[in-house]
């Protein structure tokens, strides 16, 4: 049985290509198209899509009031299309934010030259959007509680206090939300955080921002050579990996344009492997939603190295790839819901870190 789609977007060049893209695949079909929300409302109606691909800037109705509605009235899973612009960049973490699945950017290039990577992440970002959709109908309830864990050992305390503790986050397809829930559960003197998010370049300055915005700690894009402090959050820039070095008594941020790991720069590994060299025991590490196998090797340096590690359980990932993967592999102390990971991580702490971070 083949995944049914329907494109909403006003550009017929647009609907003409993803058409050729998606119908090329031997699991999905395109089953209607329309060129803008009103349109599509009487086609969903018919034709009962499994995936929606939706535009966000059309006439008549925009993609973000169109997919407000339908997450409201008939959810859906939904991959947004959007365009790399700073305007394109906050409309689709806005659509994210709303429930969106996904996103995938309007190519740039000739359509001489073949459609190659681009038709790949288009129909493999459906299909995690296909899989995904009990989750999106899931959404309206109430969310999943993990059952109380036991308390884990504190990790080693330096003299210094906060200084000498550091807090990892990976996380990809699902993760823009999974870690603004984390960060929202931080209180604003917490350990310095590091931060990988899949995400293309041009999105990493609005989501930042974004999150700055919204939590106590304070966040921003990684610049090389920044000083790790207690009460702020790194988020890896889209076009580099970040690593963590250790200068003196204190940890800086290191970003390389290296090769892609894991098909991904920046990769969740590289950063997780780094700052288990540099920090040791003094890490906790939580790896979020996301597909693929990006952090698990890295999740199982930290552990071998001392430090502690915790996931997101499958019922509350958009995709549980990334986490399942360091289950796996034997790397992870704790498989909790999303909204206790910022609980577990604070629990990793001594009491008296603890008191130190809510100071």
């Amino acid at each position: 049985m083949k995944i049914k789609v329907l494109i909403i977007d006003d550009s017929a060049l647009m609907r003409a290509l993803l058409t050729e893209v998606i119908n090329s695949a031997s699991d999905m079909e395109v089953v209607a198209v329309a060129p803008d929300p009103l349109e599509a409302r009487e086609m969903i109606k018919k034709s009962n899509p499994d995936v929606i691909t939706l535009d966000i800037e059309m006439p008549k109705m925009d993609g973000l009031e169109f997919l407000e509605r339908l997450m409201r009235l008939r959810p859906t899973p939904v991959v947004m299309i959007s365009s790399l612009t700073a305007r394109g960049s906050d409309a689709t973490l806005r659509a994210l934010e709303l429930g969106a699945v996904d996103y995938v950017s309007k190519p740039r290039v000739d359509l001489g030259n073949g459609l190659g990577d681009y038709a790949i992440e288009i129909c493999d970002k459906i299909r995690v959007a296909y899989s995904a959709r009990h989750r999106v109908t899931a959404s309206q309830s109430p969310p999943v509680t993990a059952a109380r864990q036991p308390e884990p050992k504190p990790l080693a305390l330096e003299s210094r206090g906060l200084a000498g503790k550091l807090i990892a986050i990976g996380a990809s397809t699902g993760g823009t939300e999974a870690i603004k829930s984390v960060l929202s559960g931080m209180p604003e003197n917490s350990p310095g955080i590091v931060i990988v998010q899949h995400m293309p370049e041009a999105f990493t300055p609005s989501f930042a921002k974004r999150l700055d915005g919204l939590c106590r700690v304070r966040v921003k894009e990684a610049e090389h050579g920044d000083r790790i402090e207690a009460g702020h959050a790194y988020l890896a820039p889209g076009h580099s990996h970040l690593l963590v070095r250790r200068r003196g008594g204190e940890y800086v941020c290191e970003l390389s344009s290296g090769p892609p790991v894991n098909r991904h720069r920046p990769s969740v590994d590289v950063l997780f492997e780094s700052v288990a060299e540099h920090a040791r025991d003094r890490v906790i590490a939580a790896l979020l939603t996301g597909m693929g196998k990006d952090g698990a090797k890295g999740m199982l340096a930290i552990r071998k190295a001392g430090g502690y590690n915790i996931v997101q359980n499958e019922a509350t990932c958009v995709v549980y790839g990334m986490p399942r993967e360091a289950v796996s592999v034997g790397a992870v102390h704790e498989c909790v819901a999303l909204s206790d990971v910022s609980g577990r991580i604070l629990a990793a702490l001594s009491p008296r870190e603890r008191m130190a971070a809510r100071a």
